[in-house]
């Protein structure tokens, strides 16, 4: 729908795909948050593909970060074009679609080490088969932004992680 009114009505539109967003006041439905609240309730995570998914987990900071650095960067239009593959269409829009996320996969059961071993305690782990239609491996594409920006998110999960407990922890009273 942006696409079609950016090509009608020539509205510069901007649009960000995020990654496995993570950290303090996220969402308590995405994994980093659900498995802490499993951990600390001795309640066991369920990792599909025995936790050998890999996902680009990115810290909250990075994604502030990257919306601030486009908002007062509006796309121009673009030279009418034959589509690449792969492209939507060579319409010529003022639109442009960035990725931001940390562009380094990290698997499920790195992610749940760290939780183990920033809030102290084992989780209890149910290894299930793939999912159907489920991916083995997401990752953010940035060249884009970094390109148009200069700014590459960059916040090791190690780093994001700690900062989370550390805000779980005062959150939850622990």
């Amino acid at each position: 729908m942006a696409f079609s009114y950016s090509h009608l009505f020539g509205i510069p539109t901007t649009g960000l795909r995020f990654f496995t967003v993570y950290g303090p006041w996220g969402r308590p439905d995405m994994a980093v948050y659900a498995f802490a609240d499993a951990i600390m309730a001795g309640r066991p995570i369920r990792l599909f593909n025995h936790g050998r998914m890999r996902r680009d987990f990115t810290y909250i900071d990075d994604v502030v970060e990257g919306v601030l650095r486009v908002i007062d960067r509006p796309p121009r239009c673009q030279v009418p074009s034959v589509p690449e593959e792969g492209e939507a269409s060579g319409s010529g829009a003022p639109y442009i679609l960035y990725n931001v996320g940390n562009n380094q996969p990290v698997e499920l059961l790195h992610v749940v080490e760290l939780l183990e071993r920033n809030l102290g305690r084992k989780a209890i782990c149910e290894m299930a088969p793939m999912q159907p239609g489920d991916v083995l491996e997401t990752y953010a594409d940035v060249s884009d932004l970094t390109r148009d920006t200069g700014f590459r998110p960059s916040t090791p999960i190690e780093e994001g992680i700690r900062r989370f407990v550390e805000w779980y922890r005062w959150y939850h009273g622990y």
